[in-house]
């Protein structure tokens, strides 16, 4: 049964403009952020130092969001790239409020 208020985000990081690019999905976007930020988890995010949140979307449904996670993990980088622009053209940190 679903939680009534959860939701799950796709979501794409970075270490500065035009940077190496990550796409994650997640059910809890602050919370991860937080752990990409500090450096708990290992791997490809805290190797490469993307911390950046440049792009998310929010989905209410599980498979909704990892359907989305694989399409854009396919898409070519110039795509990615067109996609953040889209919204965030200067490639701000949506999350640099969050982990105060």
């Amino acid at each position: 049964m679903l939680k009534p208020n959860h939701q799950y985000a796709v979501y794409i990081l970075t270490n500065k403009k035009n940077g190496t690019l990550y796409i994650g999905m997640t059910n809890n976007l602050e919370r991860r952020v937080f752990e990409h930020k500090n450096k708990l988890t290992e791997g490809f995010t805290k190797k490469y130092g993307l911390d950046r949140l440049v792009y998310f979307e929010i989905y209410q449904y599980v498979n909704d969001a990892i359907k989305r996670e694989k399409q854009l993990k396919k898409w070519k980088r110039q795509w990615k790239i067109d996609l953040i622009e889209e919204e965030n053209k200067d490639w701000n940190d949506l999350a640099k409020d969050w982990c105060d």
